[in-house]
């Protein structure tokens, strides 16, 4: 039997604490409507059951662990070092983006500005920041692999076209959301959350178009 890696030892702690944290939640969380969405400017525009908010966290901790077994029962089954370890940085990734993602739920959800139905001034356009720019720091050194990434048909199909179009949306979340940081205190939610998310298409669409590109370049791609 192989002996749980400190990544899968992470997922299961942090499974667990979300589990357990959406199991109080059902039973002992708020009566009242809890605020579960929020517009652009971080007023509440949908109100749920405690019962919704924990189910919401109860499914992502299961697609953290669902994640990390898979990417790393991946990475055990490669055999060059250097794929492995771009596998487990995939994973690590995963884990830390699921596990920020219910933080910042529970706390927009049940945190102190949650009875006023609006979120902390910046406070979204500063988390989304904060995961482009983790996000952006690992993901060009990520090998191929089924949850993080850009993973498109031509990137699966040449290497050189995961590595390259990976590296473009590395480089572009992490000076986006660097960028985002810097900015959350002093440009308005609206306007501010707006600018991230029309960066992250912007991103999206060239790196969907560089995989295309160096796909098409590859000599040794693969064909459909």
């Amino acid at each position: 039997m192989k002996t749980p890696t400190l990544a899968d030892t992470t997922a299961a702690i942090i499974s667990l604490i979300v589990l357990t944290g959406a199991a109080w939640i059902a039973v002992y969380g708020p009566e009242t409507p809890i605020p579960l969405h929020f517009d652009a400017a971080g007023q509440a525009d949908r109100y749920g059951s405690r019962y919704e908010l924990a189910a919401v966290l109860a499914g992502l901790a299961v697609l953290n662990l669902l994640a990390a077994w898979m990417i790393g029962r991946q990475a055990e089954s490669v055999a060059e070092p250097v794929r492995r370890k771009g596998l487990r940085r995939g994973q690590w990734l995963s884990i830390i983006i699921v596990g920020a993602v219910s933080a910042f739920i529970t706390w927009t959800s049940l945190g102190p500005s949650a009875a006023s139905g609006g979120s902390h001034p910046g406070a979204a356009m500063a988390f989304l920041a904060f995961i482009l720019l983790i996000t952006g720091a690992t993901l060009g050194r990520v090998s191929p692999n089924p949850f993080v990434g850009v993973k498109t048909p031509w990137a699966y199909k040449s290497r050189l076209a995961w590595d390259r179009s990976n590296r473009l949306a590395g480089r572009l979340m992490f000076w986006l959301g660097a960028a985002g940081l810097i900015a959350s205190p002093f440009i308005a939610p609206p306007l501010g959350f707006s600018l991230l998310i029309i960066g992250v298409l912007i991103a999206a669409a060239w790196s969907v178009f560089e995989s295309w590109r160096v796909w098409r370049a590859d000599p040794d791609r693969q064909p459909f």
